[in-house]
């Protein structure tokens, strides 16, 4: 009795796994055209915005004109809520900001003991960012980079550029133990995004780690800035020599209503080199 039962369980076992086995082949093989619609539609989207474009110019004088609804009076909730896996148990650790602006994300990481390291070109973000603070600073010409200046206040080890993004480098201060980019990526010119990627890879550290924050929304009803960057972008720009983990995928609907949007998606990635 005991045989037979066996047997059965034996072949029933062996149907079951063959018509599991061919159900993975079918979601498999159903899934490799969507995969490619996707792919097909991401390229798509990308070729439109490629010739949007935001000169220097129009950054500065949005700045001047006090049009900053891109500016958080607050500390960003992702950076909070993700800075242990950013510091990764280490102290004193040395942030760079590209297109900072006037973040409070820099007194906040400082006042926490770490160096913070910014560029930007509006003069009068960078002037405001330490008045508000009741931070005094210095003033000074940054010789590698012609009509460059450097705004320092030594108490809190901040330093910010005031330059093209494009112009820095890691012969200006070195590479960096981490990276906070909340808006930065999007802001960029769509054309400029390898550049953007390459700069950003030559300013990491071994140890470095790259909290990146993007958006995803439906660019039919939005043009930008600030721009979608999907996913596959993210690693198209920078998986051949780092490693890339979605850390946060969050519905920021609220307040994007006013730019005619029905989506709005904040995706934060940490990225940190393969070497490690």
């Amino acid at each position: 009795m005991s045989y037979v039962f066996y047997l059965f369980n034996l072949l029933f076992f062996v149907i079951l796994f063959g018509v599991f086995s061919q159900t993975i082949l079918f979601l498999m093989s159903s899934c490799s055209p969507l995969t490619a619609d996707r792919q097909a539609n991401i390229t798509s989207m990308l070729e439109q915005q490629a010739d949007r474009v935001m000169a220097l110019g129009e950054w500065e004088e949005r700045w001047q004109q006090n049009k900053i609804g891109f500016h958080q009076p607050e500390v960003h909730k992702m950076l909070k809520k993700n800075i242990d896996k950013v510091l990764n148990g280490r102290t004193g650790v040395r942030f760079f900001f590209p297109l900072c602006g006037k973040a409070v994300d820099m007194k906040w990481l400082a006042d926490m003991g770490h160096s913070v390291v910014g560029v930007e070109i509006s003069e009068k973000a960078i002037r405001q960012f330490f008045e508000e603070n009741n931070m005094t600073y210095t003033e000074e010409p940054v010789p590698a980079i012609p009509g460059a200046k450097v705004y320092k206040n030594s108490e809190k080890n901040i330093s910010l550029y005031q330059c093209n993004l494009y112009n820095f480098s890691n012969s200006i201060e070195g590479h960096f133990g981490a990276i906070w980019d909340r808006a930065s990526l999007v802001a960029v010119n769509p054309g400029d995004r390898e550049k953007y990627a390459a700069l950003i890879i030559s300013l990491m550290a071994n140890d470095c780690r790259y909290l990146l924050d993007t958006l995803l929304y439906n660019h039919d009803l939005y043009q930008g800035p600030p721009f979608f960057v999907p996913d596959e972008q993210v690693h198209s720009l920078f998986g051949s020599s780092c490693g890339i983990e979605l850390l946060q995928s969050e519905d920021a609907l609220v307040d994007k209503r006013n730019w005619g949007l029905d989506k709005f998606l904040e995706n934060v990635h940490l990225i940190t080199p393969k070497s490690n």
